[in-house]
C-alpha cells in the first residue's frame, strides 16, 4: 500500500515536467519568430526582394502562423479581433532576449483581504458620430476623465500599481493609506494620446493591458510598440490582454499557451521587464486558463467582476469597477462608493 502515494507523486511530477517543457517550447517558438529566425524562405517575387527576405532578417510576405489546428465550436472573438489562424504580412525587428522571469516572492501564508478600488477604462476620448452603443459605453470623454482624476486627488486617494497590490496580499508589503488602481484594457491609441498625459498631470500611474497582435500590425486605432515602450518608460505598468483577444474559456492547453505566453514574450522583448499581469479577454476564463497563467510566470489577473474586495486567496480573480462612458461626476461618485461599501 505504501507504493500508491509514491506512484501518484511520480505521476504528478511527470505531469509538471511535461507542462514545463510545453511552455518552454512555446516560448522558443514565439521568441524565435520575434528574433527573425528563418523558418522558410518565401517564394521569389514577394515583398522584400529576391527570395522574399525583408531587411529585418525575417521572411517578408506571409508570416508563419503559430496557431494550433482549427477546431469547431470555438467562441467567436469580439469585433476587431481576427482568428488566430489568419496570416498577415508583417515586418519584425530583431529584438534582444526577453526579461528573465521573476518568481512571485514566497507567500507568507497569512490570508489577507483588502478593499482596493481597481477602476476599469477602455477608450478615453469622444466616441464620435455614428458610434454604436458598445463604443459609446466604453468611451469616457477627456473632460470627464480629468474630472475623475481631480475627484480622486481631492478625496485623498493615492495611486498604486497592481504589482504593489499583489505584493501586499502575498507578503504584506505596505500600500498607501487610501489606494486606488487605474487599469486600461485593449491598448487603444487614445489611452496614449489622451489618458497618459492626464495621468502624468495629476501624478497617477496606470496599468495598460495590450493586445500584442494589434501592435504588431500597426492598427491605427491601437497603440504602436514605440508608444507602448514610451508608456513603460514613463512609469506605467504594461500587462497582457492576450495575442488576438479571443475568449480563452474552454480552449485547449496549447491554444491558451499560444495566446498568453506569446503576448507576454512580445511585451518583455520591448520593455525588458517581466510581464506579471493579465486581463482576461471579455472577462472569460476557467481553471485551465489560470493554471497556464501561473505556469507562465504571471502573478495576477483582473476580471470584469464588479467589486473592490481583493483577496490573497484569489490573485487571479481581482475585481474591478467599470467606469462607463455615460457617467458624469455624480455617477462616478455614486458607483465608486457603492462598490466600496458593497465590495
Amino acid at each position: 500500500m505504501a507504493t500508491i502515494p509514491r506512484l501518484l507523486s511520480t505521476r504528478r511530477q511527470m505531469a509538471g515536467l511535461l507542462l514545463g517543457l510545453m511552455i518552454v517550447g512555446a516560448a522558443f517558438l514565439v521568441y524565435a519568430e520575434a528574433e527573425g529566425t528563418e523558418w522558410q524562405q518565401s517564394p521569389a517575387g514577394e515583398a522584400g526582394g529576391p527570395g522574399g527576405w525583408s531587411h529585418y532578417g525575417m521572411p517578408a510576405g506571409r508570416a508563419r502562423s503559430l496557431s494550433p489546428p482549427s477546431r469547431g465550436g470555438q467562441v467567436a472573438s469580439q469585433a476587431g479581433a481576427e482568428s488566430p489562424g489568419d496570416e498577415v504580412p508583417v515586418s519584425v525587428r530583431r529584438l534582444p532576449a526577453p526579461a528573465t522571469p521573476v518568481p512571485l516572492p514566497t507567500p507568507d501564508g497569512i490570508p489577507r483581504e483588502l478593499v482596493v478600488p481597481i477602476l476599469m477604462y477602455h477608450h478615453v476620448g469622444e466616441p464620435g458620430a455614428g458610434a454604436d452603443a458598445i463604443r459609446t459605453d466604453l468611451s469616457v470623454s477627456p473632460v470627464n476623465f480629468e474630472a475623475q482624476l481631480r475627484y480622486l486627488v481631492e478625496h485623498g486617494y493615492e495611486p498604486t500599481t497592481l504589482e504593489s497590490l499583489v505584493l501586499h496580499l502575498q507578503v504584506g508589503r505596505p500600500l498607501p493609506g487610501k489606494p486606488v488602481i487605474l487599469t486600461f484594457d485593449d491598448g487603444f491609441r487614445d489611452q496614449y494620446t489622451t489618458a497618459y498625459p492626464l495621468l502624468r498631470k495629476y501624478g497617477f500611474v496606470g496599468t495598460f493591458f495590450v493586445i500584442t497582435r494589434f501592435a504588431d500590425e500597426g492598427r491605427p486605432d491601437y497603440m504602436s510598440w514605440p508608444e507602448i515602450e514610451l508608456l513603460h518608460a514613463g512609469g506605467m505598468e504594461i500587462g497582457s490582454h492576450s495575442y488576438t483577444h479571443p475568449s480563452l474559456m474552454g480552449k485547449s492547453f496549447d491554444y491558451i499557451v499560444w495566446q498568453v505566453l506569446g503576448s507576454k514574450e512580445a511585451i518583455e522583448a520591448r520593455t525588458h521587464e517581466p510581464v506579471r499581469l493579465f486581463s482576461y479577454p471579455s472577462g472569460q476564463y476557467d481553471q485551465l486558463v489560470t493554471d497556464v497563467l501561473k505556469s507562465a510566470g504571471y502573478w495576477a489577473a483582473v476580471t470584469v467582476e464588479s467589486g473592490s474586495l481583493q483577496s490573497s486567496e484569489r490573485p487571479f480573480e481581482l475585481k474591478r469597477i467599470r467606469v462607463r462612458g455615460k457617467y458624469d461626476l455624480n455617477d462616478f461618485d455614486h458607483w465608486l462608493n457603492h462598490w466600496l461599501s458593497c465590495p
